[in-house]
């Protein structure tokens, strides 16, 4: 037997085989090797295609492993072919993996034969739900059989009276003008001798329900259509078809209403309507495409964990958890034609179901009863965002009755962080979940209000999380081919994707910088470069755009800007008033999108676009520093975001600027009382930014901070989702005052990429992770931390755990990979293999206790022990209550001897509290250890 391990794992373009109705006749192929002796490098692969019992085998000498090009000749529509793979190194070959199949779809519009269908009579906006009607005689024993299917609007498929597939929400969200996603079903087992029936409900959902905070219905049309064509192969070799046609009927169902916003009703006595006939509609079928990830799904059923009555008597129900779904309800006593009403909501306030969050959206299901039988209710065409619900017209309902059923896009979960620090890790907890809550098909901003969109700055800031906690090559990959088909001919990317806000010219810095960083960041963590190929005209839209919007001095100020958007200091009415000056924003954000390009045309091989994009970047950099940077490293806004951008996309020239703005990005955490200080843009570059300053104590007290605004603020306060607002419910648990405030919005969430990162110490250092960076940033209130993460290539872990003076750092690579090791607290690195390695130094934090002598204030305020007895102090004292208001007292004196830090509190005197401050901290103060 062969010491290297069979290849596992294959993969087809981004779906785990086997796959049925791939979207290419030239899918690429990914294997991993589990294990190999060590030293084991592939030099070699070769793979083997079976199809129509006919096999070939192609061998290669390539140390390629993922998104390796089809060897073989294009497959045809519906063509099954089974694919074994097998690596080597010069000495050796594995044995050959487990077979896996792929089976195209319908690859053009010429292989369809169906028709869009749509009711006639029935099933306008505002009528009951439609069921769609086809039968088709099979005579024989059936061999295989498919469903293609799609719809305008959603869709749930019966087959013979058993549902087909377990997809929900289908076929989901695309941009509906440009492209429309059908599902191929394997519906052999459902398929009968004799005749078979299809019955197809439609729902409204994306395509003509209420869709955007602008109050709007039917943005892609007004009719519900079905676009459905069954293939049964049977043993005699005949190919039976039933496509629709007009031929179909259409009736009424038993939904009376349907809504993602407004939720849905039921009515359980109602028997089908007449049949009615359907209309054939014009659609063009040339914008069908195949799914690139998974569908959504029911992910998860938690279980209700109390019901309560309100202080005005209503009937509250909490799962325990923020979640994406809907409430399943067993009822059983009631009488024909009783209501049973279920609302939902996220929070509470003052004790009742808070919904004034969800601006419009009713997120309401009823039930009219059929009788007193024990029936199940359950919504099938909405969903909403909860952790609470309230049920009337049902007596003594318990716990053991509901259940809320998750759904989401079914992406497969491939990163994990864990610490010693319970709040950090309920709060990276927080941060999955609301990834799974607005992985809904579509990567929106929010999953409860009137509006639920696919906001590009969210995901931009957001990707590379999200990339490390799920698989989400074909998800995203998926949205950027939206992004690309909305992107305006002038290059103007929309501020949502789907585009249903429709306004012409929009160009919003790091919203529109979606289209550059998206498929850089997919490309850093899947290694596919194809995809880059693919986008890359988008991305070179998009910098045209707005370089011709900065002008000859590359400077891109003024017009419409989000800006730092939701900065904390902004008032809750008026969110775009960050302290980082927008202009100074967008140029930096042109510049990084610029570099971005550059990178991206050098991958794929455009020289030229990859020195003019190249040289673009330069220049923007250059006029970045002349009109916003002084000298002496000050950046215009002097705002934590203006610094954090300029140290971590290299728009600072000289080594001393970028040394003083780091020490003047320091000072501003200080200032701020080691709380956050800003919004969507600067957030996810703070901690990274700090770090790099040589500032990574200041980075872990942002971290770990619990007062309002941090990031484990929400968390002391109950939550277990990320939310919109760092103060979303303030601390006497009312709800934020302004219009805008989700408790599920996974933005602010970004962070969690620099736990992954630097905290934990799991980085990719090449595309997909072929080589891997482990540089551990270790905190001293921090005892341990852990990541791994399922690479291309495999499983790849990083833990650390300091204790008895030393810290242990244990290291797994995947076969194939390669990663560079920097031991916490030694200078040198370490390059290793494939495998298991650990290794011991000494604890840097081992000593670090006792309290300095000759403080100054800013090394007072750095030494977290002193400060929080200091601060102890001043609040006793009466000096100051809140740690934020006793910082920015001390701001200008931080060169100041700690001596003086009673006057700095006090301002010299003028504010009462000095000789009993000064009395607290006489022993602390004078006393060095």
């Amino acid at each position: 037997m062969p010491d290297i391990a069979a290849p596992t794992a294959l993969r087809f373009e981004h779906h785990p085989g086997p796959v049925t109705g791939i979207g290419t006749a030239t899918p690429r192929l990914s294997w991993q090797v589990p294990h190999a002796p060590a030293g084991y490098t592939q030099t070699r692969y070769a793979i083997e295609i079976v199809r129509d019992r006919s096999a070939e085998t192609f061998e290669a000498a390539s140390g390629e492993q993922i998104l390796v090009p089809w060897p073989g000749a294009p497959l045809t529509a519906r063509e099954i072919a089974s694919v074994r793979v097998r690596a080597g190194d010069d000495a050796s070959w594995s044995d050959w993996s487990d077979p896996s199949t792929v089976e195209a779809g319908l690859l053009s519009a010429g292989d369809w034969t169906a028709r869009f269908v749509s009711p006639r009579e029935i099933g306008a906006w505002g009528d009951p739900a439609p069921v769609l009607t086809g039968v088709v005689e099979v005579p024989a024993e059936v061999v295989r059989a498919r469903l293609y299917v799609t719809a305008h609007g959603l869709y749930i498929a019966s087959l013979n009276g058993k549902r087909v597939g377990d997809e929900q929400l289908a076929p989901g969200w695309t941009a509906y003008q440009h492209r429309l996603r059908y599902q191929t079903h394997d519906v052999t087992e459902l398929i009968t001798t004799g005749a078979n029936h299809v019955e197809v409900l439609l729902g409204n959902g994306w395509f003509r329900g209420r869709l955007g905070f602008q109050g709007k219905h039917g943005l892609y049309g007004d009719r519900l259509a079905l676009l459905a064509q069954l293939e049964v192969v049977t043993a005699d070799g005949a190919t039976h078809v039933l496509a629709t046609d007009g031929s179909w009927t259409a009736r009424q169902s038993a939904v009376l209403a349907d809504d993602l916003y407004d939720g849905q009703t039921v009515d359980l006595r109602r028997e089908p309507g007449p049949e009615t006939p359907v209309d054939v509609i014009d659609a063009d079928l040339s914008l069908l495409v195949a799914p690139d990830g998974p569908p959504v799904r029911i992910t998860q059923v938690v279980p209700a964990v109390s019901v309560s009555a309100s202080p005005s008597g209503k009937t509250l129900v909490d799962f325990g958890q923020n979640l994406v779904g809907w409430v399943r309800l067993r009822v059983r006593g009631g009488a024909s034609g009783d209501e049973v009403v279920v609302r939902h909501a996220e929070v509470l306030e003052n004790g009742e179901l808070g919904v004034r969050p969800l601006r419009t959206a009713r997120a309401t299901d009823t039930y009219l009863l059929a009788g007193p039988e024990e029936a199940t209710l359950e919504p099938s065409l909405t969903f909403h965002g909860f952790r609470y619900a309230e049920v009337t017209g049902v007596d003594g309902l318990r716990a053991e009755d509901l259940e809320a059923v998750v759904v989401g896009s079914d992406l497969r979960r491939t990163g994990w962080f864990s610490s010693s620090h319970e709040l950090l890790d309920r709060f990276h907890e927080n941060v999955v979940w609301g990834m799974r809550g607005n992985f809904v098909d579509v990567p929106t901003d929010c999953p409860q209000r009137d509006e639920r969109l696919g906001w590009t700055g969210d995901i931009q800031v957001f990707s590379p999380t999200a990339t490390f906690l799920y698989d989400t090559a074909g998800f995203l990959g998926n949205w950027l081919a939206d992004l690309a088909a909305e992107q305006q001919k002038d290059g103007s990317v929309p501020h949502v994707v789907p585009d249903v806000i429709r306004r012409p010219g929009p160009a919003a810095a790091a919203w529109g910088d979606a289209a550059t960083v998206v498929p850089w960041v997919l490309y850093q963590r899947t290694g596919d470069a194809g995809l880059l190929a693919r986008q890359l005209p988008s991305m070179r839209a998009w910098v045209d755009r707005i370089a011709g919007l900065a002008g000859p001095d590359l400077l891109w100020s003024g017009g419409f800007q989000f800006g730092d958007w939701l900065d904390p200091a902004a008032p809750p009415e008026d969110p775009f008033r960050a302290k980082a000056d927008p202009d100074v924003v967008a140029t930096a954000h042109l510049a990084h999108s610029a570099s971005l390009v550059a990178k991206a045309a050098a991958v794929v091989g455009d020289e030229e676009a990859a020195r003019s994009y190249g040289e673009l970047a330069e220049q923007v950099r250059a006029a970045f520093a002349r009109e916003y940077v002084t000298a002496g490293g000050r950046v215009l806004s002097d705002a934590p975001t203006a610094y954090a951008l300029a140290l971590q996309w290299a728009l600072l020239p000289g080594e001393d600027q970028r040394r003083r703005a780091g020490e003047r990005l320091a000072d501003l955490v200080r200032r701020s009382g080691f709380r956050i200080s800003t919004g969507f843009v600067g957030t996810p570059l703070m901690t990274d930014a700090l770090a790099d300053a040589g500032e990574a104590g200041l980075a872990y007290r942002l971290l770990l901070q619990t007062g309002c605004p941090s990031w484990l603020y929400p968390v002391t306060m109950g939550a277990t989702t990320v939310w919109e607002r760092w103060d979303s419910m303030l601390p006497d648990g009312s709800i934020n005052p302004g219009e805008m405030t989700s408790f599920n919005h996974y933005a602010l969430g970004a962070v969690a990429d620099w736990l992954h990162r630097r905290v934990a110490g799991l980085a990719p250092a090449a595309p997909g992770y072929r080589r891997i960076e482990v540089r551990p940033v270790l905190g001293p209130r921090l005892t341990r931390a852990s990541a791994r993460h399922l690479t291309p290539y495999g499983e790849a872990s990083v833990s650390w755990e300091r204790g008895d003076g030393t810290v242990r750092l244990d290291v797994v690579i995947p076969v194939g990979a390669r990663a560079v090791v920097l031991v916490p607290g030694d200078d040198h690195s370490v390059e290793v293999g494939h495998g298991r390695h650990s290794w011991t130094a000494a604890d840097p934090y081992a000593q670090q206790s006792a309290t300095p002598a000759d403080l100054t204030i800013r090394q007072l305020m750095d030494h977290e022990p002193s400060w929080e007895k200091v601060l102890a102090a001043a609040r006793e004292a009466g000096v100051a209550d809140d740690e934020a208001v006793l910082a920015d007292r001390l701001a200008p004196f931080l060169d100041a001897p700690a001596a003086e830090f009673v006057d700095a509190a006090t301002a010299h005197g003028f504010i009462p509290g000095g000789s009993e401050l000064a009395a607290r901290l006489n022993t602390l103060l004078t006393t060095a250890s």
